[in-house]
């Protein structure tokens, strides 16, 4: 008989799962309404989680990563995704229109400072807030880090990444007529806004699978399609923002202006083995910034449900527990 023990899961290392005691859908101009929910406790300390994409959406499985008990979770549906409304839009959907609705919902739910959990584009939203706001930001926990520069970009949608998985990378041009391959991402503009859903929705599938299969280092790139909605919704957001470099106003403003934050503390949490973002974007940021720390996840990857991952963020959360 086999006695050794059983792999750990993601699931092994979070708090069992809770109900929110606050669900709403608000309001924040130029026709856009945000899917805002609270959990955990309701005078506890604030937690803001930002999800990744842009577009991905926040899942009951983020209120997971902090202790109920002495937490006041705070997630939210970014414009455009999840259960925000109009649904795939990127009409008045910019870096600096989503730093707007966390302040109004900051001011919303009466909460002065509060700590920010962002993995991937939630990273990049969080020291872009933090940067804008910083007299109402507590401490950052940041996952996987992306600062929504050429380089990155280039890094994953110009073959960098493709070096390592020539075949899920042939997939992921196929679509692309060898003539427009010198700019992916404004090729798959031109079809995730043609203005035909069955092609959107095809090319949409295609642009999200190719970021799937590399966010873990378990998987082999042989996953399911993701549902129609949620896949042209992270497409078409993703790329807007990509093919704007994230509306900010030049090439490596988060770490040009990383002096804004440097008196705040930080906790960086980076799987070594990142094929979505590698390392050293979280490297170049923690690096002269006295209270960040940087910590590198060994045979880790990108995904937030990574068991090593998650393990290391949920003991990020406890530690702060004792310090606020």
């Amino acid at each position: 008989m086999d006695h050794r023990a059983a792999p750990k899961r993601a699931a092994d290392y979070l708090y069992p799962p809770v109900e929110p005691f606050d669900q709403r859908m608000m309001e924040v101009g130029q026709g856009h309404r945000i899917y805002v929910e609270q959990c955990g406790r309701p005078d506890g300390v604030p937690v803001l989680v930002l999800h990744g994409g842009p577009g991905g959406g926040c899942s009951p499985a983020m209120r997971r990563y902090f202790d109920p008990k002495v937490y006041r979770i705070v997630l939210f549906d970014q414009r455009g995704c999840g259960r925000s409304r109009p649904h795939a839009s990127v009409e008045a959907n910019t870096t600096w229109d989503l730093v707007a609705d966390i302040e109004a919902i900051r001011l919303a739910l009466g909460i002065e400072r509060f700590i920010l959990f962002g993995g991937s584009w939630g990273a990049t939203l969080a020291l872009v807030y933090a940067i804008s706001h910083p007299a109402h930001v507590r401490h950052l926990v940041l996952r996987g880090v992306f600062l929504m520069t050429r380089g990155e970009l280039d890094w994953f949608y110009g073959g960098g990444a493709g070096a390592f998985f020539p075949d899920l990378w042939d997939r992921f041009i196929a679509p692309i007529p060898e003539s427009e391959r010198d700019d992916l991402i404004g090729a798959y503009h031109r079809r995730l806004f043609s203005g035909h859903l069955l092609e959107e929705t095809r090319l949409a599938r295609i642009w999200s699978g190719w970021e799937n299969a590399l966010a873990s280092v378990e998987g082999e790139g042989l996953g399911g399609e993701s549902p129609a909605d949620y896949a042209r919704a992270f497409a078409r957001l993703e790329n807007h923002y990509f093919r704007n470099a994230g509306f900010l106003a030049e090439d490596g403003w988060i770490l040009k202006n990383r002096g804004r934050i440097e008196h705040l503390s930080a906790t960086i949490i980076q799987g070594r083995l990142d094929m979505i973002c590698p390392p050293r974007s979280a490297w170049a940021l923690a690096r002269g910034w006295a209270r960040a720390e940087l910590r590198l996840v060994p045979l880790a990857g990108h995904a937030l449900s990574e068991p090593a991952i998650s393990a290391a963020l949920v003991g990020v959360m406890d530690q702060l527990r004792a310090m606020h």
